[in-house]
Formats: structure tokens, sequence, C-alpha cells
């Protein structure tokens, strides 16, 4: 018994040094309560744990997110009458970009990174920190945008909000890069779980986008956080706001060939929605308008699409649904084609156009000021694909043609060649039909679209940039840790420099009384004219006779010069090619600040590499 209350003691004791230690601005009790759990707990009970509390806060972000843009959207689109809804057309996604654009500059000071490359980046370049603002602002920007119309998706916002969750929470305890890079992407992971009610569809999301070119073996946290975060989609969320499709037909191998075609159409629609996005992306930026300006410009483009195309209108979701409940007529309806006799070819002609005007709608919405991400629209457009070769094939005599499930798989081609993910795409769209009979057409069409986008480009066109300046991970993992690395941090800015107008003698004495064993040689400005190493001196050190030479005649053009803005990667293949093991460091105007030496970026490297395996 007196064993028992001493150890009672010195837990209280432990917990009185921890209350302490954070202090009382911090005295929530359940922040007190779960530093004394991280103390107490081990590691991987504490992940868990925390996974949970991650899981659960950003799947009740994703739900409230979704639920408030479904009631604005709602009343929107069925509460007023068709006459009423054009003026509703013009207004809405004209003023939710606006909006969002004013809230942007004047609540978030105009910061307004976004997307899943914002996620990346904070991984590779910020060790997975992320701003405490990012856990409302992106909810409070897309509910603006796609609620008011933005032809963009919601759950590019809920992988962000959830990230800045998990991110924020892992700061909060001290916990490590790699633990918090873990709950980063639990909180990411929760987010797309609630989003879509797909618990495997976010884990998939984590490992082929979020955790690219890093390492983990603790894989709990992310599943405890996917569970709970599809677990409050499933209770909180109304069910015609659940991504759920009832119908399908059962699969018959004899429909393969449609599935391969399908592949096909779905990877090539990708490509030209990518291209459409970039090129958007290229003209806004070229524009010489305010930000506010170029706004108002994207919302005016988006309320004309919207005005002639309603499918256009927000997320798109109800349109597919409608196609796989054979109420396609539904959507034309609403439309400005109501007015033309609705035959097949009109339907075709519709959905046509349609498609091709939602990468303008999307692209516009996105880069013009609303807040969104390209989760809904490819499948949006994945569904719309997969209707409309459905029914051409019916108008060509094709009998049989299941089109519920071209409709679904459809869905996962488009959206494997838009954002590279195939497996997130195969298991959202599985799981959220119940379709897991389903699994071989959609590993056929969404295997094709995808290897047809990584034909195209081998890195996402939407990342490639990022990834090009060594700003987020790749499945490179030696250049991940390069790339981590930071040329500031290798320059020897102690290094000695002699001017070329010095006597030699003056060198010698440089010798005589240093420890470096190579030299630069500058001018009055500073500006490097020449190196000179302890081969080059050595002659003339222990000659008897007087040294005629001078700094000029035996200083020789260094084989290579580097720029603080190359990155540590570069420099490594700079050695290489040059065979050498220290090089001079200048900035713009060639004055010299430095030399870097080859070992040292090795040893940083060996260090990382350490620190990364253990």
């Amino acid at each position: 018994m007196k064993i028992h209350n001493k150890k009672k003691f010195l837990s209280f004791l432990k917990f009185k040094r921890d209350f302490q230690k954070y202090g009382l601005e911090k005295a929530r009790s359940y922040e007190l309560i779960l530093h004394w759990l991280n103390n107490r707990l081990s590691r991987n009970q504490f992940l868990v744990l925390s996974g949970i509390l991650v899981g659960c806060t950003a799947g009740l972000a994703g739900v409230i997110l979704k639920t408030l843009v479904h009631n604005i959207h709602y009343f929107i689109t069925t509460k007023v009458h068709f006459e009423y809804q054009i003026l509703f057309y013009i207004i809405f996604p004209f003023l939710g970009i606006v909006l969002t654009t004013l809230v942007v500059l004047t609540i978030f000071k105009g910061q307004d990174r976004k997307g899943i490359g914002a996620i990346l980046y904070e991984i590779a370049q910020n060790s997975s920190i992320v701003s405490s603002v990012k856990m409302y602002s992106q909810i409070i920007q897309s509910a603006i945008t796609v609620s008011f119309g933005g032809s963009a998706g919601l759950e590019s916002p809920i992988a962000v909000t959830g990230a800045a969750i998990g991110s924020n929470y892992a700061q909060t305890y001290r916990l490590s890069y790699k633990e918090r890079t873990l709950l980063l992407a639990a909180g990411a992971t929760a987010g797309i779980a609630s989003a879509f009610n797909a618990p495997i569809a976010g884990i998939m999301f984590a490992f082929e986008i979020l955790l690219t070119g890093v390492v983990f073996t603790d894989f709990i946290p992310l599943v405890v956080a996917a569970v709970c975060g599809s677990l409050l989609s499933r209770v909180l969320l109304q069910e015609d706001v659940l991504f759920r499709f009832y119908t399908r037909e059962a699969f018959n191998y004899l429909n393969v060939p449609y599935y391969l075609i399908l592949g096909i159409f779905s990877g090539l629609y990708a490509r030209y929605f990518v291209i459409i996005s970039q090129k958007v992306e290229h003209f806004i930026k070229g524009l010489k308008f305010s930000r506010l300006r170029k706004a108002m410009f994207g919302g005016a483009v988006l309320s004309l699409l919207c005005v002639l195309f309603p499918p256009l209108f927000g997320e798109g979701y109800d349109t597919v649904k409608a196609f796989t409940n054979g109420n396609t007529h539904s959507i034309i309806e609403n439309s400005l084609f109501r007015y033309f006799e609705i035959k097949n070819i009109t339907v075709i002609i519709f959905l046509v156009l349609v498609l091709l005007l939602k990468a303008f709608a999307t692209s516009f919405t996105i880069f013009s000021g609303g807040n969104g991400g390209n989760f809904a629209p490819s499948l949006f457009a994945g569904g719309t694909v997969g209707y409309l070769f459905a029914i051409i094939c019916q108008q060509l005599g094709f009998e049989h043609v299941p089109v519920t499930n071209l409709v679904l798989v459809g869905m996962a081609g488009t959206m494997s060649g838009v954002m590279y993910a195939p497996l997130t795409a195969i298991f959202l769209i599985a799981e959220s039909s119940f379709g897991y009979d389903l699994f071989i057409p959609l590993m056929i069409v969404s295997i094709i679209s995808y290897l047809i986008a990584k034909w195209f480009s081998p890195i996402s066109p939407e990342l490639k940039s990022l990834a090009d300046q060594g700003k987020i991970f790749t499945n490179k993992h030696d250049e991940n840790l390069l790339f981590s690395l930071k040329t500031e941090d290798f320059i020897d800015r102690y290094s000695q420099a002699v001017s070329e107008s010095a006597p030699i003698t003056e060198l010698f004495e440089m010798v005589k009384n240093g420890n470096k064993n190579i030299f630069a040689v500058v001018d009055d400005q500073k500006t490097l004219r020449g190196i000179l190493t302890l081969d080059d001196i050595r002659p003339y050190l222990f000659t008897n006779s007087e040294v005629s030479a001078t700094i000029i005649q035996i200083m020789k053009t260094p084989p290579a010069i580097i720029h603080p803005e190359n990155q540590p990667l570069e420099i490594l293949k700079m050695f290489d090619d040059t065979g050498v093991w220290n090089l001079p460091v200048v900035n713009e105007k060639n004055q010299f600040i430095g030399f870097i030496s080859k070992s040292t970026i090795l040893m940083s490297y060996r260090e990382l590499l350490r620190d990364y395996s253990s």
C-alpha cells in the first residue's frame, strides 16, 4: 500500500512540474491533461490518442464546411423559381469570388496560399509547421466561393484545414518532425474521409500525395484518424449531403471493352483539363490588374458560364447523381437548352459543351481569387465523360450498356489522371458506391488514365514547378534530403582572401598564421579574381632566394562558381563535374562571400540521413 501511495505521490509531483513548465497561459484543462498523458504514455500510445483527437477535430471541420455549403447551395438552386435562378447564376458566382478575394485581402492580409501544393511545401520546406490561421481560413474562403456557385471542390480546403489542425496539435505538444508530419497527414486524411465518408480513400490520399518521399512505419494514427472522420460524417451529415451512389449494375466481364475505351477517353480528357488549367492560370497571372479586378473579371466569366450551363454551378455532385438515377432531362430543363426539343443529340451536344467548359469554369474560379480544389471538378467531369460515352454507345446501337457503372468508373478515371492518384480514386468510388465488385473496371480505367497522364508529364503539372525548384518532396528520396539542406548553412564566411595587388609575402604570412588550405584573390571592390591552393603556393614557400612571382601570376581561375541561390543538389553536381572539394561563393555583383566544401555538404547529408532513418 505504501509503494502504491508513493507512486501516486510521484505522479502528482510530475504533473505539478509539468503544470509549472507549461505555464498558466496554457492552463486549459484538456491541454494540461494531454501534456501529462504525453509524459505518461509511450510514444505509440500517445500517437494513437493524438490520431483520434486530430481525426475528430478535422472530421468535424469537414462536416461543418459541407453542411454550410450544402444549405446555402440548396436555397439558391431549389427554393427559387427558374426565372429568378438566372439572376442568381449571374450574381452569386461573381459575388462569391469577389467576396473571397476581399476576405483574403482584408482579414488574412493577402495570404492565400492554397491547394495540396501548400501542404507539400510546408512538409518539405517548413518542417511540417503549418500556420494556425489555416485551421479556419480555408473553411471561410472555400465556403464563400463554393456555396455561392464557384465551380470548384471543398475537399482540398478540407485537407489543408485538417493538415493545419494536425500540425498545430503536434506543435502544441512539442512533437518531433516525423510525428508532426504524421499528424499533419492524419488531419488531412480525416478531412478527406469526412468529405466523402470514405476512410480507405483518405488513407490512400495521404500515402499517394502527402507522404510522397517520406518514409513512415507508423500507420495506426492515420487509420484511426480516417475512421473518426468518416464516423463523424456518417453520424452528422444528412443523407443528401453524403457522396453516395446506390444504383449500379453488377460487373460483367463482357463489358471490359467499354472500360478499356473509357480509360483512354478519361486520360485524354484529364490531360485537356490540366492543360486548360495551366493556360488559364498563366493568362490570369499575366493580366495587369489588381487582385480585386482579377476577381471581378474571373467572377464575370464564371457567372456567364453558369447562366449558359447551370451544371457548372458549384461542386456538381447533384448532376452526377442525376446521371446515375437517369434524370438527365431534369439537368437540361434548368438551362437555356430547355427551349429546344430535348432529343438524344441535344443531350450529347449539351454534355460535350459542359465538359469543354468545366475546365475553364474551375480554372477561373480558383485562379482569379476563389478558393477550392480539383477533387470535385475531376469527379464531376469524369462522371460526365462516363455518361456521355454510355449514351453515345447506345446511339451507335450497342445493347446492355452499363450506364451507371460507366459513370462511376469514369469519375475514378478522370480523377486519377488529374490528381495523379489512382489508388485514391479507386477506393473513393468503391467506398462511395458500395461497389467493391467494381474493383476490376475501376482499376482498368484508373490505371489507363493514370498511365496516359504520366506519359505526358511524369509529375503532376500542378506540382511540377514546385518539384523542379526542389520545394516539395518527390519519389527520389536522396534528392528530397538534399533539398532539405540550405546552401547558406554551408558557406564558410571566415574564408581568407588576399588582394591581387598585395605582395606575395602577405600571402605567405596568411598561410603561416592561418588554418586554411584555399584562398580567394579579390580586387579593391572584393570582386573575385581567382583562387589559390596550398599546392599552388608550396613551390614558393621553401625557396631561399627572393620570390619574384606575384599573386596574379600564380593564381588560377576557379573551375566553377557558386551563387547563394544554387541548391545543394546543383552544388554537388558542380563538385562532381570539376573534381574539386572547395568552390568559391559570390553574390550577384561577383563579390566574394566565402567557400563551400564538398565534405561539409556530405557530412550534413549523412547526419540528415541518420535522423531520417531513425
